[in-house]
């Protein structure tokens, strides 16, 4: 059963002490749009695009947002904000997609570990804001969705995936006991986006 398939439980929250995740909405326009700001630096790396702009605006991030909100509500995909314990500073965000997204569909995927792409059951990109990796909560984040995919999601073939050039991310996953199975090259995009299951 994909992750897309209308009988699947989607888990509605993770709590932790540190942090908590809960579906995306476009309220959550201001708060998100701060942390993509003072992240768009490495955003830009991660994305492999100009986005976000220096002039991005709260109400175009809404609308970004409305579309994931719209996206998450369809169960074509789904997007976490990642807030503080009492929920009201965004500390990142966590995107999870089918292996058949249409993005994903065009994409150049080369096997590295000898998995097959269609046998993946979710495709995660995760980012937090520049101080929650320099405190290590990006690590222990990774650490609690390996954990929430297993036990709540049921899933047993995750693929987490970053780009080559994000190599503060890379170095973390690859510090974990996570193993590269996967390249991908999204077409107009530089470099190779690296998938670890």
């Amino acid at each position: 059963m994909g992750i897309t398939d209308p009988h699947r439980n989607i888990p509605e929250r993770l709590n932790t002490p540190e942090f908590a995740l809960r579906p995306i909405v476009a309220d959550d326009a201001a708060s998100d749009h701060a942390a993509v700001m003072e992240s768009r630096g490495y955003l830009r790396l991660w994305e492999q695009s100009s986005w976000p702009a220096d002039d991005f605006t709260v109400e175009a991030n809404r609308a970004d947002l409305l579309d994931l909100e719209e996206r998450h509500a369809q169960r074509r995909a789904f997007t976490y904000t990642v807030l503080d314990p009492d929920g009201t500073t965004c500390l990142g965000c966590v995107y999870i997609f089918p292996p058949t997204a249409t993005f994903l569909a065009k994409s150049t995927v080369e096997s590295v570990g000898g998995q097959t792409w269609a046998d993946m059951d979710a495709v995660v990109y995760f980012w937090t804001r520049q101080l929650q990796m320099d405190s290590g909560v990006d690590a222990r984040l990774l650490e609690k969705l390996r954990t929430w995919f297993a036990e709540e999601w049921k899933l047993s073939r995750t693929a987490f995936v970053t780009h080559e050039q994000f190599t503060q991310q890379v170095g973390l996953i690859e510090g974990t006991d996570l193993v590269l199975q996967f390249e991908l090259v999204e077409p107009g995009k530089p470099g190779k986006y690296l998938a670890y299951g």
